[in-house]
């Protein structure tokens, strides 16, 4: 089903720190015009051309600063966590999951953790009733990268497809990654939980999958953008009207960090240097065109604008 995969840049060896999170770790068209009061307090709706948007909270996991920021000094860690609102070593990280209605097309975009990831997140399938949508009308699924936090909520807790007829986009290279069967001898053991949990979610959708590449339309004006390197076939999606939106999901990871220094490495990028160049790319089309964002991990709901400061860019919420 997957066609070949490219030969992949070689993974950098996990630092300690990261081995031990990750270790731990792996143990709408009418939409904008709903009433407000079929919606719980985090929602949030948008139109983007011929995309109707809702923003909906799958709740927040929480990451060391270790895993953020590992190339930061100390004084810079202080500094940065105060603004993330975290405690002295760690900061909650939201997430963000859109729902799109364009057309006879219900498209969500990752699923989150479901159950299978960290406490605290989980909770789309909950609010995702409050749309009023049955999950049965969902026409497409979107995965931009297999890790847990994005894909966790695939089965519901009766073990059941949460989206029965969806159909399930996967980047051809993320799927060829997580799924090779050889996973374990050639990846880092550290790696080997969070393998073990996208072979479990994308397992559990084989028979729906579309496979994408760089360039691909979701649906007419919902294109592919290649944004590897937090996972090797991670993607990003570029919706078309006015100044344009992209859902760039894990490409830039955090409204502070991944804005004001996108040179330094996230503990959670599995091939580091590539997601550097992808996420610099991004953020500078971003600032250059104006260009909409909308990030997984951003404070809710994730939208806003990269504005070049100084040597880098700030988060401008829009």
């Amino acid at each position: 089903m997957a066609r070949t995969l490219a030969a992949l840049d070689t993974l950098p060896e996990i630092d300690p720190a990261r081995r031990r999170f990750l270790t731990l770790g792996g143990a709408i068209a009418t939409l904008p015009f709903w009433p407000k009061t079929m919606f719980a307090t985090e929602t949030h709706r948008i139109a983007q051309g011929d995309f109707d948007i809702t923003v909906l909270s799958d709740g927040y996991i929480t990451l060391p600063a270790d895993i953020i920021m590992p190339e930061a000094s100390p004084a810079e860690r202080v500094d940065i966590l105060k603004r993330l609102g975290g405690s002295a070593d760690s900061a909650q990280a939201p997430s963000n999951i859109p729902v799109i209605r364009t057309g006879k097309d219900i498209i969500v975009v990752d699923v989150g953790s479901g159950t299978n990831f960290q406490d605290t997140a989980g909770t789309f399938g909950t609010n995702f009733e409050i749309t009023g949508i049955d999950p049965a009308d969902v026409t497409k699924v979107v995965f931009t990268h297999a890790h847990p936090d994005h894909t966790g909520g695939t089965l519901t807790s009766a073990g059941t497809l949460r989206f029965p007829n969806a159909e399930y986009v996967v980047s051809e290279k993320e799927w060829t990654f997580w799924t090779d069967p050889d996973f374990e001898k050639k990846m880092p053991k550290a790696l080997h939980g969070f393998a073990r949990g996208a072979q479990r979610d994308l397992f559990a959708v084989k028979d729906r999958v579309k496979l994408v590449k760089q360039g691909d339309d979701i649906v007419t004006g919902m294109r592919v953008l290649d944004t590897a390197g937090h996972t090797p076939g991670h993607i990003s999606l570029e919706l078309a009207g006015g100044d344009g939106l992209i859902i760039s999901a894990d490409a830039a990871t955090n409204r502070i960090v991944s804005f004001e220094h996108p040179g330094w490495k996230f503990g959670f990028d599995t091939q580091q240097d590539v997601a550097i160049r992808n996420r610099q790319a991004l953020m500078d089309r971003a600032a250059t065109d104006r260009i909409k964002l909308l990030g997984y991990h951003w404070t809710y709901p994730g939208i806003g604008y990269a504005e070049r400061k100084g040597t880098g860019y700030r988060f401008a919420a829009a």
